[in-house]
């Protein structure tokens, strides 16, 4: 059998040829392994953002208080700074190579 190309000739007409590729997956295991970590650092993003609301005491709802734990650097500061480096490592798990 002739080397397989992808050109077609007037003597391959009528023929069969057997293909035996397997099919190729763009990623990889370590493209899996950086988006699961990057999955990772997005949902401790968004837990460590959670608590209580500016208003909420004992879990209901007083106009009367304020709560300055909304400010708190864990909040304003780790919490989307984690989401943003989480979504950084998805975006190079997604276009690294194999």
């Amino acid at each position: 059998m002739s080397k397989k190309t992808n050109k077609f000739s007037a003597s391959d007409f009528g023929t069969e040829r057997e293909v035996s590729e397997k099919p190729v997956f763009y990623f990889g295991s370590q493209n899996y392994k950086w988006m699961l970590i990057g999955l990772a650092c997005i949902v401790v993003g968004f837990l460590l953002m959670m608590g209580p609301d500016a208003n909420t005491v004992d879990g209901k709802f007083d106009p009367n208080s304020w709560n300055d734990d909304i400010f708190s650097i864990r909040r304003i500061r780790i919490a989307p700074l984690l989401i943003v480096i989480g979504f950084l490592i998805e975006v190079y798990a997604i276009l690294k190579r194999k």
